[in-house]
């Protein structure tokens, strides 16, 4: 989850630091207060595209930084994660560190854990550990794999999706080797002596990866043996040796500044840099003696190295390519002379294609079944609670379209579709019209699957929207709900859903000579009061608003 948030020079906010819990978190604040500027910034850090307007004015530079808390499930999966794009562990694994940076040239960089980071990356990130909801981007939701990854968990279907996949894969490897075998033609015989022979011939060369890079400074390095020595001692000499050497002419100089410094300490700093440079030159001159002590110039080893590259230039002018390429023709050759040995049978190629596409389309068609069923049944339970959310007659379907040959995740693709009322035609999700009603269409399908849900952190932007009384009240128990299994954090302008929060965060601005600075500070018990009424009656709050927002926050 969530667990720091921390921002210098952002839009209107110098400095702030904010500490999140889990459960329901509610954001509220007057109109124009900043509200929108806590989201920005976690849109920045999470792979948003950087703008120089987001630096607060006077400013060179905006940072954002991000500490999440890895849930303790997900920290083997995350370890796995930075070790492969080798990003260092955070807190043994426990914490996670996103940070953006936008300098006022419109460049910015992204760092992971210290380490600096691609915005891909950062977005990688992003999408396993945070989902907004409403009128802004990085939707997870939109996104047709995740549409599918979400039907999946939810019908609990994971590990059959995995056994799809995996038959997938090899139905496709099978597919290209008997479509390479098909393609040998007819002299396959006399193909396949010729790819004998030259294998035969480059496995005994044995080219390896990067080789020739590597020789060729080799042989470099061993060609001008004489000139680097020679170059060394010189380079000795004049630094130490010498009788009118550097050495020992910053030693007398050194000597008389130490003894001028005497008697002018303005002349202190001058007699420890001539010290500082002597000691510079004594470790200049200590290094090249070890550098000539272990230097291997062997004239047999040249010759060794010549022979090398003669054979590996030799062979890529036979075979017409570069010489850094001959590992990669080694291994086509390989594949190349495999895929002809299988094709002088290529009648038992095509019986294993067959056996295989039978398995895939069975176990594929038992899942489409199954999401067939898990469709129907979370369509209906979205469709129900978007009654509850001034949506009535809306609608969620999901669709199951066939793909014509497949995929390693079944034989359908699937997409969330939305009517918003009664009688209109329902559309793709991304493509709702109104940024409410996808909030909270959103709303209703992230409480139904939470349990399923694999992001830890959602964040609902304003989502009562155009809607108020006992809905308001509604959307404000459903987040309540789901902040039982996720955290959530909700900018809101409606005190029933504010109310409901179990924790509460009011953005106010302030000024500070000709700046508008905003602020964020957690509210207590009293505070809240004071906050919610605000909500309910305006600028003026009397005892009549006050009592009816102790009302509220006592029903929850």
């Amino acid at each position: 989850m969530l667990q720091t948030l921390a921002l210098r020079d952002f839009v209107i906010v110098d400095q702030l630091e904010l500490d999140f819990a889990s459960g329901f978190t509610v954001l509220t604040g007057e109109t124009g207060a900043g509200k929108s500027i806590l989201l920005d910034a976690l849109s920045l850090v999470l792979g948003e595209r950087a703008d120089s307007s987001q630096i607060r004015e006077g400013c060179n530079r905006a940072e954002i930084n991000a500490l999440f808390r890895i849930d303790p499930q997900q920290i083997g999966h995350f370890n796995q994660w930075l070790d492969e794009l080798g990003f260092p562990l955070e807190d043994e694994g426990q914490s996670l560190l996103l940070k953006r940076t936008v300098e006022a040239n419109g460049r910015s960089r992204a760092f992971i854990n210290g380490s600096v980071a691609t915005l891909a990356q950062l977005r990688d990130a992003g999408d396993q550990l945070v989902d907004i909801h409403g009128q802004h981007a990085h939707q997870l939701l939109l996104k047709g794999g995740a549409q599918r990854e979400l039907l999946d968990r939810h019908a609990n279907h994971m590990e059959l999706v995995g056994e799809v996949t995996q038959l997938f894969k090899m139905l496709s490897d099978s597919r290209r080797r008997l479509e390479q075998a098909e393609n040998a033609g007819q002299d396959i015989e006399r193909e396949r002596e010729r790819l004998e022979w030259q294998f035969e011939e480059l496995t005994e060369l044995f080219p390896q990866v990067d080789e020739w890079t590597a020789i060729q400074s080799e042989h470099a390095r061993l060609a001008n043996g004489a000139k680097i020595i020679s170059g060394c001692q010189e380079a000795i000499d004049a630094l130490s040796d010498s009788d009118n050497s550097v050495e020992s002419v910053l030693s007398k100089a050194g000597t008389n500044m130490s003894a001028l410094a005497e008697h002018d300490s303005a002349l202190s700093e001058i007699s420890q840099a001539l010290e500082s440079a002597q000691i510079q030159i004594d470790e200049a001159v200590h290094s090249l003696n070890r550098y000539l002590q272990k230097v291997d110039l062997d004239p047999g080893r040249l010759t060794e190295v010549e022979e090398r590259m003669q054979a590996l230039h030799g062979a890529a002018r036979k075979y017409r390519t570069e010489a850094n390429e001959l590992p990669a023709l080694l291994n086509e050759t390989q594949e190349r002379l495999e895929a002809l040995t299988a094709s002088q049978n290529i009648e038992a190629l095509r019986n294993k294609v067959k056996q295989e596409e039978g398995a895939y389309l069975q176990l594929a068609k038992q899942l489409s079944q199954k999401r067939s069923k898990a469709a129907l049944d979370l369509g209906k339970q979205v469709t129900a609670a978007m009654q509850d959310l001034s949506m009535a007659g809306g609608q969620l379907e999901i669709a199951l379209l066939p793909l014509a040959d497949g995929s390693a995740h079944g034989l359908e693709q699937i997409e969330f579709l939305v009517a918003g009322h009664a009688g209109s035609t329902p559309r793709s999700l991304a493509k709702v019209a109104s940024g409410g009603e996808l909030a909270r269409i959103s709303l209703a399908i992230s409480v139904i699957t939470s349990k399923a849900s694999f992001t830890p952190t959602l964040i609902f932007d304003e989502v009562d929207a155009g809607i108020g009384g006992a809905v308001a009240e509604t959307v404000g128990k459903l987040l309540r709900q789901l902040g039982k299994s996720h955290q959530i954090l909700c900018v809101t302008h409606l005190p029933q859903v504010a109310a409901q929060g179990n924790h509460h965060l009011k953005v106010s601005k302030s000024q500070a000579g000709d700046k508008t600075l905003s602020q964020v500070s957690p509210l207590g018990r009293a505070e809240r009061v004071e906050e919610v009424a605000r909500m309910l009656g305006g600028a003026t709050i009397t005892d009549t608003t006050r009592r009816h927002a102790r009302e509220l926050l006592e029903q929850n």
